[in-house]
């Protein structure tokens, strides 16, 4: 089959086809985008992996218990050889009770960046829906340009087959002809690239929301954003993920400090032992056991301590750094995404105007070409820029909703809880309040934990 004859059917199929096919809206593709998504599954493992990091921190402050089993066997050799038996078995305890708050700050730092974690999941759902909203839009457009382009085909023809009945007459030149081939020829080649266009943003579609496009429903209205710039840019610069993020990530680099100052200061831990030895040979038995606090605390380390303080403090002032730099972001995406909306509503107007004034040139133009007064070139223009109309006004249209949901992203809006759309939700607290106390294996916890993580490795 050849290339011009795929593109073509891929046009049919989308246009004709999907009539039959269940409508879709928009939010109908953001939540297939929001379940289907790869990129949302592996944040979210990122942050279960961050949910691990506070148990880890959390163990630190428990007992802690081993325990060990040792067989021997010994033997001598010269005027007489003997040997023996033995086998050793113990149970050790240590607990640490005093660290100067180190452990607690290390607990406190990983919480902080669990909470950080989140937003970056946030920020995440963000674009996955973002890119759902653009790849509806898109494939809308090109649908509509490439029906746009193929009634063009059709009029160019009917255009030429006149020009040519005229020629006939004697009632144009063979110029007027070759002007409406060379059109024809141009909307041919016009034709395909919309044609190529679509097939491009139907696999863009595919790949964002989890299938192929199906009858896309025109959206009816914009969303909610805000009524003003400044509005605007209050709600983004309180509660964007993004900038949620840096201060989270600011909060948790302030506890790290505070852990690696700690680390100088003195530490007191609990130890405890119990061991029972029995050589086999004699057939004796002998226990022993131990306990005891000891207090420790360093005297020098080669400044390795205090360069990691200040390493420490560099972080995190570098994170105060980004939280300042991330604020302009966040201020100037709401004012760019504000100005394009702005942009497309005005285009929108104006082409509206623009479809207008060229339907009624049009129509004038091809009435009085039949009348003699008007050239082949009149009408062929004339139509010429009806078409450019109405294709501004299709691109003016997409552009305005993907700016509008755009605009929602950059205030940090663009969410399931938001949009309200009709998706099961993932909790981010439910995994961490199961592990955030760091339960055993064989707990009945630990052994819920376990059919968890089973049953997501099968999604």
């Amino acid at each position: 089959m050849s290339l011009k004859k795929v593109l073509l059917t891929a046009v049919f199929t989308f246009s004709v086809g999907t009539t039959a096919a269940k409508a879709e809206t928009v939010a109908d593709a953001m939540a297939s985008a929001y379940s289907h998504s790869g990129l949302l599954e592996q944040n979210r493992a990122l942050l279960r992996v961050a949910d691990e990091d506070v148990a880890q921190a959390n163990a630190a402050l428990r007992p802690i218990l081993n325990w060990s089993v040792e067989a021997e066997r010994s033997f001598s050799s010269g005027a007489s050889v003997s040997a023996s038996n033995s086998i050793t078995a113990a149970l050790s305890a240590s607990w640490l009770l005093y660290d100067s708050g180190r452990s607690a700050a290390l607990v406190e730092s990983q919480k902080q960046t669990v909470l950080a974690t989140r937003q970056t999941l946030v920020s995440v759902e963000q674009n996955v829906l973002l890119n759902a909203v653009v790849a509806f839009m898109n494939v809308r457009r090109d649908s509509d340009i490439a029906a746009l382009r193929q009634n063009n085909l059709r009029v160019l023809t009917r255009e030429l087959r006149a020009a040519e009945d005229r020629f006939d007459v004697g009632e144009v030149t063979r110029t007027d002809v070759a002007q409406a081939e060379s059109r024809l020829a141009g909307a041919r080649a016009d034709l395909a690239v919309a044609q190529g266009n679509l097939m491009a943003s139907r696999e863009f579609y595919a790949a964002a929301v989890g299938h192929q496009p199906k009858a896309l429903v025109a959206p009816s209205r914009l969303p909610n954003t805000a009524k003003s710039l400044e509005a605007a840019r209050s709600v983004a610069v309180q509660g964007h993920p993004d900038m949620q993020t840096i201060q989270y990530q600011v909060s948790a680099l302030d506890f790290a400090v505070r852990a690696a100052e700690s680390a100088m200061k003195p530490s007191v831990s609990f130890s405890a032992g119990l061991a029972q030895a029995g050589n086999l040979s004699a057939n004796t038995n002998t226990t022993a056991g131990s306990f005891g606090v000891t207090a420790s605390g360093p005297i020098y380390q080669g400044g390795r301590l205090s360069s990691v303080v200040r390493q420490a403090i560099a972080r995190r002032d570098a994170a105060r750094g980004a939280l300042h730099a991330t604020r302009h972001n966040i201020r100037q995406g709401v004012g760019s995404a504000w100005a394009t909306l702005l942009a497309a509503q005005a285009q929108r107007e104006a082409s509206a105007r623009q479809i207008r004034a060229a339907q009624i040139a049009f129509d004038g133009a091809r009435e009085e070409a039949s009348l003699g007064s008007r050239t082949t070139l009149d009408v062929l223009n004339a139509e010429q820029e009806l078409l450019n109309a109405r294709s501004a006004q299709i691109t003016a249209l997409t552009t305005e909703y993907t700016a509008a949901y755009s605009l929602l992203a950059a205030m940090g809006l663009l969410n399931v809880d938001y949009l309200n759309l009709a998706v099961e939700k993932y909790d981010p607290e439910a995994y961490y309040k199961q592990v955030e106390k760091a339960p055993a294996l064989k707990s009945k916890q630990g052994q819920q934990l376990d059919k968890i993580l089973r049953s997501l490795g099968k999604e």
